[in-house]
C-alpha cells in the first residue's frame, strides 16, 4: 500500500511538472546540478585512487625519511600534530566568541558588527598573506623560527573565522524553546548554555571543525613560510617539519617522484575521510545522548 501511494505521488508530481514548463525546467536543472556535483566528486576521488594506489608501499611508511624510501610517515605525523595544535588554539576562541555573539551580545551592539566584519574580512584573505604575516610575526618577531608551533598559530588565525561563523549558525539553529524550557525549570544562563544549547549545537559545530581540519591538512602556502619543509618528525614543537600537503607539493615540484606524490594524495584523502567519519560518529553519539537525557 505504501509503495502504491509513493508511485501515485510520483506520477502526480511528474504531471504537475509537465503542466508547468518553468517548474519542469527548474526540476531538471536541480537534478542536473546534483548529478554534476556527485560526478565531479566521484571522478576526482577515482582519479586519485587509480593514480596513487598502485604506488603505495611499505617503504612510504618508514619511520625515517630518506632519498630512497621517500617516506611520508613523518609528514603524516606532522599533519596530525599541526591539526591538533591549530584546533587547540582556534576552537576555544571561535566557540566562545560565537557564544558571546549569540547568547550574550545585545542586538544592535557595535562590537558585534565589528567582530562579524572582521571574521568576514579574514575569511577572504589569501593564505599566502597569512603565511607572510606568520613569518614576520611568529617566526621573526617572536623568534620562534621555522617551527610546527609557528605554523599551527598561523593556521589557527586562518581557520578562526570559519569556526566562529559555523558555530554561530549552529547556535542560532537551536530552538528558543530549549532555552525557555531550561529557564522555566530554574536553570541559570551558564547552565543552560553548557547543558542544553551546546549539546544541541554539537553537530553544526563539528561540521565547522571538519571544514577547518580539511583546510589545515590541505594548506601549503602558509606553511612554507612558517613551518618549513624539513622531512623529519620534530622532536619539539619548535622544530621545523612538513605536512602531507607540503610533502606532496615538494615531490611533484621536483618532477622526479610524481608517482609518490599521487600515493601521498591517496593517504591525505583517506586521512580527511577518516576524520570526517569519526566526527560524524561522535556527533551522532552526542546527539543521541542529549536526546536520551531529555527523554
Amino acid at each position: 500500500m505504501t509503495k502504491k501511494n509513493a508511485e501515485r505521488s510520483f506520477v502526480q508530481g511528474v504531471r504537475q511538472y509537465l503542466r508547468n514548463p518553468l517548474s519542469l525546467a527548474l526540476w531538471l536543472l536541480v537534478r542536473l546540478a546534483a548529478l554534476i556535483t556527485a560526478g565531479v566528486f566521484i571522478a576526482l576521488v577515482g582519479y586519485i585512487l587509480v593514480k596513487g594506489v598502485p604506488y603505495l608501499s611499505f617503504d612510504l611508511f618508514a619511520l625515517e625519511y630518506n632519498t630512497e624510501n621517500l617516506s611520508l610517515f613523518p609528514a603524516l605525523v606532522n599533519t596530525v600534530v599541526m591539526a591538533a595544535f591549530s584546533l587547540l588554539v582556534a576552537a576555544p576562541l571561535g566557540i566562545f566568541a560565537a557564544l558571546y555573539l549569540v547568547e550574550y551580545a545585545k542586538r544592535g551592539n557595535r562590537v558585534v558588527d565589528v567582530i562579524r566584519f572582521a571574521a568576514e574580512a579574514l575569511s577572504g584573505v589569501p593564505s599566502i598573506v597569512y603565511g607572510l604575516f606568520g613569518m614576520l610575526f611568529f617566526v621573526v618577531s617572536l623568534g620562534w623560527g621555522m617551527s610546527i608551533l609557528a605554523g599551527a598559530f598561523t593556521l589557527a588565525i586562518m581557520i578562526l573565522p570559519l569556526l566562529l561563523r559555523t558555530t554561530e549558525e549552529a547556535l542560532k539553529a537551536v530552538p528558543d524553546m530549549y532555552r525557555e524550557g531550561s529557564f522555566g525549570l530554574g536553570a541559570g544562563k551558564l547552565r543552560t548554555i553548557f547543558r542544553i544549547v551546546l549539546p544541541a549545537a554539537v553537530p553544526g559545530i563539528l561540521s565547522g571543525v571538519i571544514l577547518a581540519v580539511g583546510r589545515v591538512v590541505s594548506e601549503t602556502a602558509a606553511l612554507i613560510y612558517t613551518a618549513g619543509t624539513v622531512a623529519q618528525m620534530p622532536a619539539t614543537p619548535m622544530d621545523s617539519g612538513r605536512t602531507l600537503a607540503l610533502h606532496m607539493y615538494a615531490l611533484s615540484n621536483e618532477g622526479l617522484y610524481t608517482d609518490k606524490a599521487y600515493a601521498t594524495a591517496v593517504v591525505l584523502l583517506l586521512l580527511v575521510l577518516g576524520i570526517n567519519t569519526l566526527s560524524s560518529i561522535i556527533a551522532k553519539r552526542i546527539s543521541k545522548g542529549t536526546v536520551g537525557e531529555d527523554g
